[in-house]
């Protein structure tokens, strides 16, 4: 295990991300979710992530579920503040909007303010079962910016100052901003989601050379793009939409690459996010035991040299990166 930035909080390499057992899309049953994370724990994973977010607090309550039983030492938690899950009156249909195949039982409401933090520690807590959490990252203030610097993230700090959580960070899907958190404040942590992959690498032009020269980890969420990278076919999904046709096209060209040299595509996008060294764990998303078993046997695989090579020299990827 390796500690997230300054703190005493530990990570593997290779971390569960438990939106898909939100029922993201699509649903599942409570006990496909279980097998899901079983499975992650057969194959040597600790490290848990979650958010309210993912289906209206469903994935962090089959999480917590899956994992009772399990030596609480032994495995790291993650979840997420700045949405309340407020109940609404009546029936009101489904959350697919959000991409959630969940009934819309509650509105996310923001809320970044210090008593929304730990209201909604306090209930992420009540939902996973457990009296603590061990990172806690403040999710997606992209729009709330002001509070989150000002009330949200002072009180995440005292949180660890009081021993409540063991690290702290920003979870987000840009780096602009979390390459401002790792400037302006002392995060253990960041979560990186979909901006350093085999389509995207725009966290290695600042984010990553500042969270690596301040002892800041990264954490990196969205290896496959939300799915286009899994394995990219028309209809695929890039940053949760239609994947463009241009992207396709890039992915499909990488996909033949890799199969040149004897890998999948999958690997090579799991090896190219893990090879930087300011990254620490690459969170891969799984709905099914057979996703988690895949994605340990391809995070497992080495990529060769010539692969990385070949790729370049097609222009399919800048000079940074694996070689």
């Amino acid at each position: 295990m390796t500690a997230l930035g300054r703190s005493g909080v530990g990570t593997g390499p290779l971390g569960f991300g438990a939106a898909g057992i939100g029922n993201l899309y699509t649903p599942l049953s409570d006990e496909q979710a279980h097998e899901a994370v079983r499975a992650a724990w057969e194959r040597g994973i600790r490290y848990f992530d979650t958010a309210p977010h993912y289906g209206l607090g469903l994935s962090e309550r089959r999480l917590g579920a899956a994992l009772r039983g399990h030596d609480r030492s032994r495995y790291t938690v993650s979840t997420k503040v700045g949405r309340l899950l407020e109940p609404v009156d009546g029936p009101a249909g489904d959350d697919l909007a959000n991409g959630f195949a969940v009934p819309a039982t509650h509105r996310r409401v923001w809320d970044f303010s210090a008593d929304g933090v730990r209201r909604g520690l306090e209930a992420s807590l009540a939902r996973l079962g457990l009296d603590r959490v061990d990172v806690v990252y403040l999710h997606d203030p992209d729009d709330h910016a002001g509070q989150a610097f000002r009330e949200g993230y002072p009180a995440l700090e005292e949180l660890r100052a009081q021993g409540v959580v063991g690290a702290i960070g920003a979870g987000m899907n840009q780096t602009e901003m979390l390459t401002r958190f790792v400037r302006d404040t002392d995060v253990d942590v960041v979560l990186c989601a979909g901006r350093y992959t085999l389509l995207d690498q725009s966290a290695a032009d600042e984010l990553l050379p500042e969270a690596a020269a301040r002892g800041v980890s990264v954490v990196i969420g969205g290896a496959f793009n939300s799915g286009l990278l899994a394995d990219p076919a028309p209809g695929s999904t890039y940053d949760y939409a239609r994947a463009p046709r241009q992207l396709l096209e890039r992915a499909l060209r990488l996909k033949e690459v890799a199969g040149r040299h004897g890998v999948t595509l999958r690997a090579a996008a799991l090896a190219f996010c893990s090879a930087h060294p300011a990254v620490t764990t690459v969170l891969a998303g799984a709905r099914s035991a057979a996703e988690v078993h895949d994605c340990a046997d391809q995070f497992a695989t080495p990529v060769p040299a010539a692969f990385w090579q070949e790729a370049r020299d097609l222009g399919l990827l800048p000079g940074a990166g694996p070689s």
